[in-house]
């Protein structure tokens, strides 16, 4: 059999979809064939109408992510509006920005309850739906702070370096279930999480001088590896992480 990257009669939940790397990923999904669920706090009708354009479906979920309230409500929306859930894409994240020994314990809970806490919890939610019939995908998005410790961003390192063990621990135990959960690493890419350092002359210089491929990404570029992961071409990739970076971690 020849490798497969349709995903036409699959259900997609993409969390953060409303704008940079998870719209880009909504995007690529929906062009796919897969119907896609957005979730976030803000309008996703940019990303509705993305989708429209390239002919897919798409319905959007409004839910504040830092609690997981909200998760057992997503997956019965997906369900609700397209059948089943097939590919959970967790997304969704946020950052705080301070000198480690200033760091508080409301930007610590507030970076950990979103990008690891929530992302467990709607994975777990998703996979019960997944595993009675023997197929999913679970693509968690890490990052380079998923293989190094940065600066100023203590509780944005340790939520992704956890995710990226996370994808590993689900992998051991969904694989066997036909649940394939692997997790996209991006680079420096133009999102708004890195405004700040593409605004800062110096920073953004050393950033640019280490990438090989000498330009911040686009979030576009995200889409194929999303796309391989939520595909028949991914069934015996297990427990990844797949860094999209121009290089970054080859330097």
């Amino acid at each position: 059999m020849k490798p497969s990257f349709d995903l036409s009669g699959r259900t997609a939940i993409v969390t953060g979809a409303n704008t940079g790397i998870g719209q880009a990923i909504a995007v690529a999904l929906g062009a796919a064939g897969a119907a896609v669920l957005g979730v976030g706090r803000s309008s996703m009708d940019e990303t509705e109408a993305l989708i429209a354009a390239e002919g897919g479906r798409f319905a959007s979920f409004s839910a504040d992510l830092s609690t997981i309230e909200p998760v057992q409500d997503i997956v019965d929306a997906a369900v609700s509006a397209f059948g089943s859930v097939d590919i959970l894409v967790n997304n969704a994240g946020i950052i705080r920005r301070a000198d480690a020994i200033d760091f508080t314990e409301a930007d610590w809970d507030s970076v950990m309850d979103v990008n690891l806490k929530t992302a467990f919890f709607l994975s777990q939610a998703a996979a019960r739906r997944m595993i009675p019939g023997g197929r999913g995908k679970i693509i968690n998005i890490a990052s380079m702070l998923s293989f190094q410790g940065g600066i100023r961003i203590p509780s944005y390192t340790a939520s992704k370096s956890g995710l990226a063990g996370l994808t590993r621990l689900l992998a051991c135990e969904w694989a066997g279930k036909g649940i394939n959960v692997n997790a996209i690493a991006p680079g420096y890419f133009v999102t708004n999480n890195t405004t700040a350092l593409r605004e800062d002359p110096k920073r953004s210089s050393d950033i640019l001088a280490r990438i090989p491929a000498g330009r911040w990404g686009n979030p576009e570029e995200l889409g194929g590896a999303a796309v391989f992961l939520a595909s028949n071409a991914s069934d015996y990739v297990h427990g990844t992480i797949l860094p999209v970076d121009g290089g970054w971690l080859a330097r």
